[in-house]
This record gives structure tokens, C-alpha cells and sequence, in this order.
């Protein structure tokens, strides 16, 4: 059997968010993620302090070790010979470190899997903000903008079976591992991290009229409906499920979206819920949000009101999510060489597009260049 064609792509790049891995690593790494906010040290140290209960360690960079690892063996497996490169946006190895490599090896276009599958600022256009500053110190060459590499961000995957069916399973897990009394009336919490009202109000195309008013949380939405249906096929029962936001974070005269988790929890115990299974469905592995704001948070704040919860798994190295990587590679190739090609797609929304259009997830303090979209 012939190995999938990959051309045009000569190399593959993972694209994370980055984070600590040593105590004294935290303040800077925060300092990074805030540059240009104006965000005092003091208030850095206090949010520190979450990284400093786990060894001043994100989880984050360990998991894109494992996931970068399983992608390498994903593709070799399926006979596609093509380098794989990782770059974070706010820690060691940073993109402009990488790209610089990638530029040394002789690497002249490349397909960017970024760990962040929805639509907003900071979870798409501000990675690709970051990858328009990683390849301007490169000088002169074929790329978009006269950079030596040319960059194509593959598409969003929140609705993609590679990443939806992992999420079904880790649900099913999570509500078995409930009392068999309360299962049946277990209310599904998705939960993702919450951004600013205004920047959730410019997600995704302006052009599209979106659910809410807002392609982050369409998105959300169509992905959960999407696990409540697979879930109610498997065992027979259709749970209640809300989506809810951790992670709130800025000044609080600004708003953000809501309701937090702990507010959710304590008002589904007041309403009578007999359980409740936490879905971080916005996170694609445990990062600090996951382990710090739903393992030691939310769920002492189940017990503390004596709501039986668990946490469903995230994708992280799940097969069929590093089996979706290569999908993606596959299929984004197939479209530049003006090739018809099939796109996988659960719910509503459909498969999303390949170049992000005009005015998209628009930088909400100041227009800043970006990659891979129609307007650079």
C-alpha cells in the first residue's frame, strides 16, 4: 500500500502554548505569557503559586514530549518520512529558536499543528501572530512576507472524530467510576478556559452569524451536543450538560465568560443534582488549567458541598487523537496540490476552514501581522 502523500510539506511543526519546568521559571514564564498588560509582579507571584504546588512544573511541556513522540511514531508507521519540530510561544523551545533550526535544516514549508482547536485571540490568531514573529528574523526567501518558510496552520479540530471520540470514551470512564446510585442523573460540566466577553464576541469569521454571537463558544457547544449524543447512544441515557469557564483571570471590572465552574457546581447541588462528571473539553491535554483548576479546585469544592464529581481524561496521547494529527497532514496537503479530499466532522458546524478568513479572532488591543489568514 502506497505511503499518504504529504507534499507539498517537507516538515511538520507542533505549536504549544509552553510552561515552567523549574520553580525559578515561573515569573519569567509568566512575564512572558503577560508581556504588554501592565500586570504587576506581585500579582504574577500570587498566581505563581498554583505552579509552585506542583514543583514550580507545568504539565504541559512533558505532555507535547509525549504527544510529539506519538506523532513521530504515527507517521513513520504510516510510511511518511517528514521531520516533526516543536515550538512554544512562551517557554523553552520557543518558536523563533525553532523556526530558526528549521530554516538551518533546509525546511522551506511546513504544516503547524497547534495544542488549541478553537476559535478566538488567544486560542488561534495569537498563535499565529507569534508564528509571523518567528519567522520575520529569518531574512529573505520563497515563504509568504519573504520569510525562507512558509507556514500553513492546519485546521481547527474541535469537531473532528480524532478528538470528539476520545472525549466520548474519557465521559463513559468518568461515569462509571460514579456510585451506581447517583450515575443516571450525573450532569455532564464541559468546561473550558474563559476569556473576555469582547474577544469571545470577535471569534472566528465576522462574516458568519454564530451561535451566541461567537464562534469560541459555538464551538463548544457543537462539540458538547456531540458528546451528549454519543454518550446517550452508548448507555441509553441523555445527561443534563451545561457548559461553564475556569481560569478567569485580568482585571474585574472586565467581563468574561461565565458561569465559573465552582459557581456551576454549587448550583447544581442546590438544584438537586444527583452527580456531576467535569468534561475539559477546551483542553486537549492536562495543563495547569486542567490539574490546578478542576483536579485541586473544582473537585474540593464537590466535595466541600457533597456533590459526587469526577474529571473525564482529556485526549492527550490517545491513538485516535495522534491518529487525527496525521489526518490533518494528509488532508491539508491533498488541498494544495488542488486535490478533492473528504473532511471528517461531527455536529453542526461542519469542517472548518483552512485559511483563516478576514478579520478573524481580531487582536483586541492592537491589529498585530499573522500568518496563515486571508488578510496577511
Amino acid at each position: 500500500m502506497a505511503s499518504p502523500d504529504v507534499s507539498p510539506y517537507d516538515a511538520l511543526l507542533l505549536v504549544s502554548f509552553g510552561g515552567p519546568e523549574k520553580p525559578e521559571d515561573v515569573v519569567p514564564f509568566l512575564e512572558n505569557v503577560t508581556r504588554g498588560r501592565g500586570i504587576p509582579k506581585e500579582r504574577l507571584e500570587e498566581v505563581g503559586e498554583h505552579y509552585f504546588l506542583f514543583g514550580g512544573r507545568s504539565p504541559i511541556n512533558d505532555q507535547c514530549r509525549a504527544l510529539l513522540a506519538a506523532i513521530r511514531a504515527e507517521l513513520a508507521d504510516a510510511g511518511i518520512d517528514l521531520p516533526v519540530y516543536w515550538g512554544n510561544r512562551n517557554w523553552d523551545p520557543f518558536l523563533t529558536d525553532t523556526l530558526q533550526q528549521m530554516a538551518e535544516d533546509g525546511v522551506t514549508r511546513a504544516a503547524c499543528f497547534v495544542t488549541s482547536a478553537y476559535s478566538s485571540w488567544s486560542s488561534c490568531r495569537q498563535y499565529r501572530e507569534n508564528l509571523w514573529d518567528a519567522v520575520d528574523p529569518l531574512g529573505e526567501g520563497p515563504g509568504p512576507e519573504g520569510s525562507p518558510v512558509r507556514l500553513d496552520k492546519l485546521r481547527h479540530y474541535f469537531n473532528h472524530p480524532g478528538f470528539v471520540e476520545p472525549n466520548v470514551d474519557a465521559v463513559l470512564a468518568a461515569l462509571a467510576d460514579l456510585p451506581d446510585d447517583v450515575r443516571a442523573g450525573a450532569e455532564l460540566v464541559f468546561v473550558t478556559h474563559s476569556i473576555p466577553t469582547a474577544m469571545s464576541e470577535r471569534s472566528g469569521d465576522p462574516e458568519r452569524d454564530w451561535e451566541e454571537g461567537s464562534a469560541y463558544v459555538a464551538q463548544h457547544l457543537d462539540v458538547a451536543r456531540s458528546i451528549v449524543d454519543r454518550v446517550a447512544e452508548e448507555t441509553g441515557t441523555r445527561h443534563e450538560h451545561a457548559l461553564v469557564y475556569c481560569s478567569r483571570s485580568g482585571s474585574p471590572q472586565v467581563p468574561w465568560l461565565e458561569p465559573d465552574v465552582n459557581d456551576h457546581l454549587t448550583a447544581l447541588k442546590e438544584r438537586g443534582a444527583s452527580a456531576a462528571v467535569i468534561v475539559p473539553v477546551g483542553f486537549v491535554s492536562d495543563h495547569m488549567e486542567v490539574v490546578y483548576d478542576l483536579d485541586t479546585e473544582a473537585l474540593a469544592t464537590a466535595e466541600e458541598i457533597g456533590l459526587p464529581a469526577t474529571r473525564a481524561a482529556t485526549a492527550g496521547t490517545d491513538p485516535r487523537f495522534v491518529a487525527m494529527v496525521r489526518d490533518l497532514l494528509v488532508e491539508r496537503a491533498t488541498v494544495e496540490r488542488g486535490e478533492e479530499v473528504a473532511r471528517a466532522a461531527t455536529g453542526d458546524i461542519g469542517a472548518m476552514w483552512d485559511v483563516c478568513p478576514v478579520g478573524c479572532c481580531a487582536n483586541p488591543r492592537a491589529e498585530r501581522p499573522a500568518l496563515c489568514g486571508r488578510d496577511t
